[in-house]
């Protein structure tokens, strides 16, 4: 699914790892590096950022994924926690690219929700997501 992903966004060569944990991990890694002590759906820690960002030019980072909150969220709105893990990946790695919908601007929001409609759609057709 990432590498489907990364192909679709341009990148087919880049590299990241992805960490699923519950939402006392994720809480605790909130905390720590966010200073944010609650538990969240995704958190991405871009490698292309900040100090040492060219060292690797392929490493786009790290990708948290709370799967409590994403099985809370996915029944909520009525779809698999295949769907909700899928669409959380993709957001991450939307963070990792530089999209950003907290601390842009509003034209950078709508932007990142536009393209995680259009791979989003092109996922759940290609991954049967929403059976």
């Amino acid at each position: 699914m990432a590498q489907r992903i990364l192909s679709d966004l341009g990148c087919p060569d880049a590299e990241l790892s992805v960490l699923i944990v519950d939402d006392a991990e994720i809480q605790q890694i909130n905390r720590d590096y966010l200073q944010r002590d609650k538990p969240t759906n995704v958190i991405s820690f871009a490698m292309q950022e900040g100090e040492g960002s060219g060292l690797n030019p392929s490493l786009l980072g790290d990708v948290v994924i709370s799967a409590d909150t994403a099985a809370r969220d996915a029944v909520e709105v009525g779809k698999p926690i295949a769907s909700e893990l899928c669409f959380l990946l993709l957001h991450g790695i939307l963070h990792l690219l530089g999209y950003d919908h907290e601390r842009g601007t509003e034209q950078e929001a709508l932007a990142m929700e536009e393209k995680e409609r259009e791979v989003y759609a092109m996922l759940e057709r290609e991954f049967n997501l929403a059976k």
